[in-house]
């Protein structure tokens, strides 16, 4: 399951981002990335345990707990802090895998990595290149999004980011814990909880088989829940 969530922080929030951003010092990416995935990534990051990145992430997180699109598709048990990286010309991050578990040295959280995000922080004609290539089971899906907007992909998923080739690919990436842990399980949760705002939509949410659909739905999470 591909999401993309748009309006996650608005452009008047991604220039103070990026304000912020644009004047601490980064570091080499490697830092934070696993054996294998060190040897194909080449960018550089906010240093993760930084006063900037951590200031930053709680802002961040706090816009994804009031999106209730985000809400809906991830059913976030536990968010890992926010990271943030840029790829500047001929930077790129080859085809591999996230970890399965994600530590978190300062608050001692380990998580589960269900789902991994992307949320951009540059608009797509500030670079060329930089695009997020996704394997799933259609194939490849190309991601590049404006600023602001984010995309949720299974953390299993291969992806890689293409070489930029002009100007600065910037973004925050993490991880999540969904309390719902099968991604199919996941998917046909969303799909009902989709539906059921439509029929809000064209009925009301007080209309019978509004609320028959919405008891199904909170029993469904019942069932499959992990908290």
């Amino acid at each position: 399951m591909l999401i993309c969530v748009p309006d996650v922080l608005s452009k008047a929030e991604v220039a103070e981002f990026r304000a912020v951003m644009d004047a601490v010092a980064w570091e080499d990416g490697r830092s934070t990335a696993g054996a294998q995935s060190a040897m194909v990534k080449k960018n550089e990051q906010l240093p993760p345990n930084g006063e900037t990145a951590r200031m930053l992430g709680e802002r961040l997180v706090k816009a994804l707990a009031a999106n209730p699109l985000f809400i809906s598709a991830a059913i976030p048990r536990h968010i890992f802090p926010p990271l943030f990286n840029r790829y500047g010309v001929g930077q790129h991050f080859g085809i591999h895998v996230d970890n399965a578990v994600r530590g978190d040295a300062l608050t001692g959280m380990r998580i589960r990595t269900d789902l991994s995000v992307t949320l951009f922080l540059a608009e797509p004609d500030e670079y060329d290149g930089g695009e997020l290539i996704i394997e799933d089971y259609y194939g490849a899906q190309t991601v590049k999004l404006p600023a602001g907007h984010l995309v949720l992909y299974p953390a299993s998923s291969l992806h890689t980011v293409t070489p930029v080739t002009r100007g600065a690919r910037v973004a925050s990436f993490f991880w999540l814990q969904s309390m719902i842990r099968d991604g199919h399980a996941r998917s046909l949760i969303f799909d009902l909880d989709t539906a059921i705002q439509g029929l809000v939509e064209r009925l009301s949410r007080n209309d019978p088989q509004v609320v028959t659909l919405t008891g199904i739905y909170h029993n469904l999470i019942r069932y499959w829940a992990d908290v």
